[in-house]
């Protein structure tokens, strides 16, 4: 495999480590999901641990940081969001009944139960 790839796997792998500690983290305290973004300045000693030569386009270690960052950040940002959301038993709200989560849910074409919400405004 490319040193390349494996760079990139690499940093992937610490985005989804990082984003599942921040999830579950911010279950318990909502902002404890900034540590899991500190973690982020660990990236590079999480890369040179899993592969022992950089790529050509990345001149020295400080270099990682800059490098990674933005698939880092994405992989962080979707596993801290999913493992939040699985964390807290998220359920959907339905708030009108000509929504596409509604048509969907009460079609039979999703695995989920909708809570339908609606409050009457008189006026």
């Amino acid at each position: 495999m490319k040193i390349e790839y494996k760079f990139s796997f690499a940093v992937y792998i610490w985005g989804i480590i990082t984003g599942i500690i921040s999830g579950l983290l911010a279950y318990y305290n909502r902002s404890a999901w900034i540590l899991g973004f500190l973690l982020y300045f660990f990236v590079d000693k999480f890369v040179m641990a899993l592969i022992k030569e950089l790529p050509p386009d990345v001149p020295d270690e400080r270099a990682i940081l800059r490098k990674a960052f933005w698939g880092w950040l994405l992989f962080w940002l979707y596993f801290t969001m999913l493992s939040y959301s699985v964390a807290i038993n998220f359920q959907p709200v339905c708030y009108s009944n000509q929504s596409l989560l509604y048509q969907v849910v009460h079609n039979g074409t999703a695995g989920i139960k909708c809570v339908f919400n609606v409050t009457n405004v008189t006026g």
